[in-house]
């Protein structure tokens, strides 16, 4: 596996390696700077990891990593590649993958088609929402946003205690199953405002962008820092 950038390129140099019993190891050893090697430190610290576990994964001693974290030897190659495979590993278990049930708003609020479109005005105003599903006959079948409701109200024609939100409703959202990827749901909210959240047909929440944007930046490692 390629290291990071910010573990530095593969530059070779001889002697001065880490040791095992005091004598030179004679795998070529990678030229880093305290810098990046002090980054290793940052990713296990970040993943609440004991420096002993990631030592006994590498297969070397607590006092060697400490040693290498602060600069003081230069690993082998070999070795900063297990190192970092390891960290790798282990970031990608303790990040969670995101999903549309971990993003939505389960609390969601829908109008039906026969309402009059003051009631709607009404309910988005009081909800403080943007656009909400529209249903009939238990079924969504279309979608009201303010942008709708805006030129509802701002033309002529009929009175408004006639005008009903079937008559001025937009096309339904689209839907996604609970375990749909949160990050794809960021490509389908660039093109329409909101995406509703299903499990096995029956509606559980609504996504829209600020549901997602506040779901994606709370996104938070499982362990907790470790000394």
């Amino acid at each position: 596996m390629a290291l990071p950038s910010s573990l530095g390129r593969e530059a070779f140099a001889g002697g001065g390696a880490e040791t095992g019993r005091g004598k030179p190891h004679k795998s070529p050893t990678v030229s880093l700077s305290v810098e990046s090697l002090a980054e290793i430190r940052k990713r296990r610290r970040a993943l609440g990891m004991p420096l002993g576990e990631l030592a006994r994964a590498v297969g070397r001693s607590d006092a060697t990593i400490s040693r290498i974290e602060r600069g003081q030897i230069r690993p082998s190659y070999e070795l900063v590649q297990r190192i970092v495979t390891y960290l790798e590993a282990q970031e990608g278990i303790a990040t969670p993958r995101l999903t549309a049930r971990d993003v939505m708003t389960r609390n969601l609020v829908v109008i039906d088609a026969s309402s009059p479109l003051h009631a709607a005005a009404q309910l988005m105003e009081q909800r403080a929402i943007s656009q909400i599903p529209v249903v009939e006959g238990g079924k969504v079948t279309g979608s009201l946003s303010e942008a709708a409701l805006l030129r509802a109200l701002g033309e002529g024609g009929s009175p408004r205690s006639r005008v009903r939100v079937r008559d001025v409703q937009e096309s339904a959202y689209p839907q996604v199953d609970t375990d749909f990827p949160a990050d794809i749901l960021a490509t389908l909210l660039t093109q329409i405002p909101a995406v509703l959240v299903a499990h096995r047909g029956t509606l559980q929440g609504i996504v829209t962008k600020t549901d997602l944007i506040r779901g994606l930046r709370g996104t938070t490692m499982r362990r907790t820092p470790a000394p």
